[in-house]
C-alpha cells in the first residue's frame, strides 16, 4: 500500500489532470478497471449520478465541450489508509449555457471528493458538490 501522502499527491494529480482538460487517456490512467463514481444530488444533477468507467468517460468528454476553463483550489486534503478526501473551491467558465447561466458565465462550487485507492489506482469516487446560488 502506498503511503497516505503519496495517495494525497495522486488525488491532487488526478484533479489537476481533469481541471487542465488533459486527454482522456491521461485521466483514465488514474482509474482502476472497476472504477465507480457517485455524484450526490446538486443543482446540476438533482437526482445525483452513479457512473462506471464508460459513463465517466462520456461525462468527461461532455465537460470538455461545455466548460471553456476551470480551476480547483485545494483547501484541504486528508488521508486515512487507502482513502483521500479533498476539499476544493471550483470555478468554471462555461463554453455553453447551463440553466440560468449563459455562455462565458462563471459557476462556482465548494467540492468534497472522497477517493478510494487500490494499488495506487482510484476505484471509488464520491463527490459532494455545493454550488453557489444561481
Amino acid at each position: 500500500m502506498k503511503k497516505e501522502s503519496e495517495l494525497i499527491d495522486r488525488a491532487k494529480a488526478f484533479v489537476a489532470a481533469v481541471t487542465a482538460g488533459c486527454p482522456r487517456e491521461t485521466v483514465e490512467a488514474f482509474y482502476a478497471e472497476d472504477i465507480m463514481q457517485e455524484e450526490f444530488p446538486n443543482l446540476l444533477l438533482p437526482q445525483g449520478a452513479v457512473r462506471d468507467f464508460i459513463n465517466l468517460r462520456a461525462a468527461y468528454d461532455r465537460s470538455r465541450h461545455s466548460i471553456s476553463s476551470q480551476s480547483h483550489e485545494v483547501v484541504n486534503a486528508i488521508a486515512s489508509g487507502n482513502t483521500v478526501v479533498l476539499e476544493t473551491r471550483w470555478t468554471a467558465t462555461l463554453a455553453v449555457g447551463a440553466g440560468s447561466h449563459g455562455k462565458c458565465d462563471k459557476m462556482r462550487a465548494r467540492v468534497a471528493q472522497v477517493f478510494e485507492f487500490r494499488n495506487g489506482l482510484i476505484f471509488r469516487i464520491r463527490s459532494y458538490d455545493c454550488f453557489d446560488p444561481w
